[in-house]
């Protein structure tokens, strides 16, 4: 009786890892839907990510962003002067806050460092190098900072 009931008490301390919770659950939503990827970063950049060029759809994310701003400033410049010329806490072409307290000014410079800084390490590489390697989650962050950008361009005032 003893022996059996060591066996059963084996048996039941290794019972856990034969538990159905090992079973993996397939989600089918695209990683665009698990990030809320912007459906117009989407547009530019989703068919790029699913053939694997994921260095391509972080570029021509990036180059609508650029070309969002422009569009929107009517600044007639591109990268780095750009955004400095389009946030401008002095003079914005496109205000992302009233900017009628200190913190709302300092996050329209904020946000004229982040637009710039985002146009100039991320998308710069892509467009002067041949090759540049980039991994499917490399990519998915360099999109979902992009909708960011794209979201409060899509609330900004001009």
């Amino acid at each position: 009786m003893l022996e059996g009931l060591k066996k059963f008490e084996k048996i039941a301390r290794k019972a856990h890892s034969f538990s159905a919770d090992k079973t993996e659950v397939t989600n089918d939503l695209h990683p665009f839907d698990e990030r809320n990827i912007h459906p117009e970063i989407s547009a530019v950049s989703q068919k790029l990510f699913d053939d694997g060029h994921y260095s391509q759809a972080t570029f021509e994310a990036y180059k609508y962003i650029d070309k969002e701003v422009h569009r929107l400033s009517n600044v007639n410049e591109s990268g780095y002067k750009l955004m400095m010329q389009a946030f401008s806490e002095a003079s914005p072409k496109i205000k992302l806050t009233n900017l009628s307290t200190s913190s709302e000014i300092d996050e329209q410079q904020g946000y004229k460092f982040i637009f710039s800084g985002a146009v100039m390490a991320i998308r710069n590489p892509r467009g002067h190098e041949y090759s540049f390697p980039e991994t499917p989650d490399q990519c998915l962050d360099h999109l979902s900072l992009a909708s960011l950008l794209k979201r409060k361009l899509d609330h900004s005032i001009v």
